[in-house]
């Protein structure tokens, strides 16, 4: 993929956004991806690209769960000062689809605490259709070059 499809597949994206700019490794794959984060609410989202879709045009599975992996953890890093966490659950149900060109918006809340682990709920939206939602525990890192 290069840089200038990248920049393509932005389209038109809403006030407040900004792009991630995760460019490297997964991300480059399966971005451009967005944010709108103000304190500790945020809100993640994506243009459904032909590169996301599956053979009816829609938005593939595996995306929405790279998606919901990426947009219920952020949580973690705002409660968790910035540390690098590692997804150890993640647990959808898809209950509608995203179509090629849809803006695809997600968000995690945080619904429980142990220790390094942290539960999150959350929920994947185009408009007002619900596409998915889901439960996530996620692991804090000490160093993220150990994994734990």
């Amino acid at each position: 993929m290069t840089d200038d499809l990248t920049e393509a597949q932005g389209g038109q994206i809403p006030p407040g956004f900004a792009n991630m700019n995760w460019t490297h490794g997964f991300g480059r794959s399966v971005g451009p991806l967005f944010e709108r984060v103000e304190g500790l609410s945020y809100v993640r989202a994506f243009r459904v690209s032909d590169h996301h879709t599956n053979g009816m045009m829609n938005c593939h599975g595996g995306m929405l769960m790279a998606f919901a992996d990426v947009a219920f953890g952020h949580v973690v890093s705002l409660r968790a000062g910035g540390r690098f966490w590692v997804t150890v659950r993640l647990l959808t149900d898809f209950l509608s689809a995203a179509r090629l060109g849809d803006w695809v918006e997600g968000t995690g809340e945080l619904v429980g605490r142990e220790g390094d682990l942290y539960v999150v709920q959350g929920r994947i939206w185009c408009g007002e259709r619900t596409i998915l939602t889901g439960t996530g525990t996620f692991k804090t890192l000490d160093d993220p070059r150990i994994g734990g």
